[in-house]
């Protein structure tokens, strides 16, 4: 039996982080001080699942996000064949979540971690790359940075995310209830009709599952959607009632969000991403506004989001 995976832990006065370079630089859990103790915001992942990203309270999503059709990636007038890594057919979250990630600085409140494709065999990208993430600890802000720099010869085309699961509701160490559930505000005003989960067309109106323009319950139906048409420099805002506030300030890079909300989990995720769900097929087809950028050898594209957590008054 293979030993857990060594978790690097972050910590100051308001947050307690802990991530799994191995595990596609991964997060494995993510505290806010309440009342003088640790408490689960993200969802923490347990020590058996540490080397599985999918188990993980938080993964990165790199060369791209979400879905792509048949794993068929389409751009400038070019076909590719990337291997398929979900049940539903398609190429599921990006390419490097399967790897270890090298670590080029670490502190008490900031890490750094590294992924260069050209030093693993089989990368699901046809493009040489390399990935940066950095998590940094300021205050009351978590900071996620990623940087996505291209080292081939050739332009190609990119998206990146990071994919959070939070808690639904806080509990202390004891396990008892903090505060009721959680609300929920998504700062968009379009999103995207789906099948299987994939857009079909540009964005239009917010399906009514998926409203979240005004803070509300996460209620109890199944969603998976994707939005866009943001309107600030805060993503998203969770509210724990009466214990704590969470905003998502995000960079505009980040134009789309992802909201998964499972069925009778204790669970849910809010995703800062730049593209929407099958995106290359999308722009392919000359569909506007999909968030994929192209990034020209040497060139590194970058963007930031903060988890903001304030203790209610």
């Amino acid at each position: 039996m293979r030993p857990a995976a060594d978790v690097v832990v972050l910590e100051n006065e308001h947050w307690r982080v802990g991530v799994v370079p191995e595990t596609g630089a991964s997060v494995a859990f993510g505290q806010v001080r309440v009342d003088g103790e640790w408490c689960d915001v993200l969802r923490p992942t347990p020590t058996e699942s540490l080397r599985h990203h999918a188990d993980c309270s938080s993964y990165v999503l790199a060369p791209w996000s979400n879905r792509v059709r048949d794993g068929l990636l389409r751009f400038d007038g070019r076909e590719w064949q990337l291997r398929i890594t979900d049940d539903d057919g398609t190429a599921l979250h990006g390419a490097v979540f399967e790897y270890p990630w090298t670590v080029l600085e670490k502190s008490r409140s900031r890490l750094v971690l590294r992924f260069d494709s050209t030093m693993f065999v089989g990368v699901n990208f046809p493009w040489r790359f390399r990935a940066q993430v950095t998590y940094v600890l300021d205050g009351e802000r978590l900071w996620w940075r990623t940087e996505l720099e291209n080292t081939d010869r050739e332009a190609f085309p990119a998206g990146f995310g990071h994919h959070p699961f939070f808690v639904r509701r806080l509990t202390d160490a004891a396990g008892r209830a903090l505060g009721g559930e959680a609300l929920l505000q998504i700062n968009c005003r379009r999103g995207y009709a789906l099948e299987d989960a994939m857009a079909l067309g540009a964005a239009g109106p917010i399906p009514e599952r998926a409203d979240f323009v005004d803070l509300r319950p996460l209620g109890r139906a199944f969603v998976d959607d994707c939005l866009t048409g943001r309107t600030g420099d805060v993503a998203a805002y969770i509210s724990y009632p009466g214990v704590l506030d969470v905003d998502i300030e995000a960079d505009h890079l980040f134009s789309h969000v992802v909201v998964y909300l499972p069925v009778d989990k204790p669970f849910f995720a809010v995703e800062p991403v730049t593209n929407a769900n099958d995106a290359f097929t999308l722009e392919a087809s000359g569909v506007p506004g999909v968030g994929v950028f192209r990034v020209q050898p040497g060139e590194t594209r970058e963007a930031a989001f903060a988890l903001v957590a304030t203790l209610a008054s």
